[in-house]
């Protein structure tokens, strides 16, 4: 292995999207929801259906797509005002 490729592989395992705290859930998709909630610059809301819709499969199971019927509803009251 050339020292370029060490040096590549060594950082791309320091990066931050690399790295998390309590499981892999995250880990599975080549784009993390974290990285496609801020590049589509999506709200607060938005962001936790995304989560947790993309987690349900490898962490909470339907624990997780519970969390989103809560969101939904609140969220659904303000669209009608």
């Amino acid at each position: 292995m050339t020292d370029v490729k060490m040096f590549k592989e060594l950082m791309a395992k320091d990066k931050p999207q690399n790295i998390q705290v309590g499981g892999s859930h995250y880990m599975y998709f080549d784009i993390q929801p974290y990285e496609f909630i801020s590049r589509n610059n999506l709200s607060f809301f938005q962001g936790c259906v995304v989560k947790y819709v993309c987690r349900y499969m490898h962490k909470n199971g339907i624990e997780d797509l519970d969390k989103i019927i809560p969101l939904l509803r609140i969220r659904k009251k303000e669209v009608k005002r």
